[in-house]
């Protein structure tokens, strides 16, 4: 038999309303098509009680006891990688047979959600305290100073990165028919290397590396759009260039470069990625890309100069006003890697 629908309040209230004013239980039952049991119970509860609300009914026993929860919140929070599989099992040697479903739903429970884990740099203690410094160093820079540092990084393009999932409606056997896969190629049909730099006010130059860059190549580069891209950008007199610590980018050829032409150069941690925010400007990059669905690697470069150059200069605005931000949580972290 099926669960029967909950009696309303109102019409509780209807049924005690007219019992009151002398109809019988069946006359009830038959004028608003309830069930004359119901109708009793409801008259009599009402008579001894004086209330109409339905009785607190506590439900199905839970399988798992409160200290049972408790055990399995402990075990996910000390090692979040652990399985369902692996916690259904470590209550079963404690006696208690339980489903991985239920196991879920008590996780949920406790606002803990399964989730890929996201891939982050290696950061030891010394790379840590780096970070530390720098969001300490830079924490009480005002927003003008930001405004005025030109970001710079290179990136991979690769010619078929088409990570995007897509969904098919078909028939079971039909999973290897044309018209439900998708192509692939070996190597993802190749890849081109960029240099690239931004600032508040927009995007600066798009270089593209031929070969392997070397100390003399990133010179080349620096000579080529450094300032170019300052005088395009309209960035002050006291403006500071941001790289990395890649060897190229730290030899005694590139310093000596800039020492010579008087550059200044921000002061970076390694292994933070997620401290420089054209990482989201690649990112951007690459999708306007990847949706233009380019053939061949002289059609890859161009269409990655065209959608470097249509990025607003309000989105680049965006990245470097939200920028103190990211300190923050490098201290709230305590070095370790952001959400950023």
């Amino acid at each position: 038999m099926g669960k029967s629908k909950e009696i309303s309040q109102d019409l509780r209230k209807r049924i005690v309303d007219f019992h009151k004013s002398g109809s019988s239980l069946g006359t009830i039952s038959k004028r608003l098509k309830v069930p004359h049991s119901t109708v009793q119970t409801i008259v009599r509860k009402y008579k001894h009680h004086g209330t109409t609300q339905p009785s607190y009914r506590s439900g199905r026993r839970r399988i798992l006891s409160p200290r049972d929860e408790r055990t399995l919140v402990r075990k996910v929070q000390i090692n979040p990688r652990t399985t369902a599989k692996d916690l259904v099992k470590m209550l079963e040697e404690t006696g208690t047979k339980v489903s991985i479903s239920t196991l879920k739903r008590v996780l949920y429970r406790h606002n803990l959600k399964g989730h890929s884990a996201r891939k982050k740099p290696l950061l030891q203690n010394r790379h840590k305290k780096a970070r530390l410094r720098f969001a300490t160093a830079h924490g009480d820079k005002d927003r003008t100073f930001w405004r005025n540092v030109l970001w710079s990084d290179k990136s991979k393009i690769e010619l078929f990165d088409h990570n995007d999932l897509h969904c098919v409606w078909r028939k079971k056997g039909e999973a290897c028919k044309p018209k439900n896969t998708i192509p692939t190629v070996k190597h993802r049909g190749g890849s081109i290397m960029l240099w690239g730099c931004f600032a508040a006010g927009g995007t600066g130059a798009l270089h593209k590396i031929d070969g392997i860059m070397r100390e003399e190549n990133y010179v080349d580069i620096l000579k080529q759009h450094l300032k170019t891209s300052v005088r395009k950008l309209k960035l002050g007199c006291k403006w500071v260039f941001q790289m990395d610590n890649d060897p190229k980018h730290t030899s005694k050829v590139v310093a000596k470069w800039l020492k010579d032409n008087k550059v200044k150069v921000l002061e970076w941690p390694s292994q933070s990625p997620d401290l420089n925010p054209i990482e989201h400007l690649w990112a951007e990059l690459k999708k306007h890309v990847r949706a233009r669905r380019p053939t061949n690697l002289t059609q890859l470069h161009q269409l990655c100069q065209e959608e470097w150059d249509k990025i607003h200069p309000t989105y680049c605005g965006k990245l470097v006003e939200g920028y103190p931000k990211c300190l923050t949580q490098v201290k709230q972290f305590k070095g370790n890697a952001t959400k950023y």
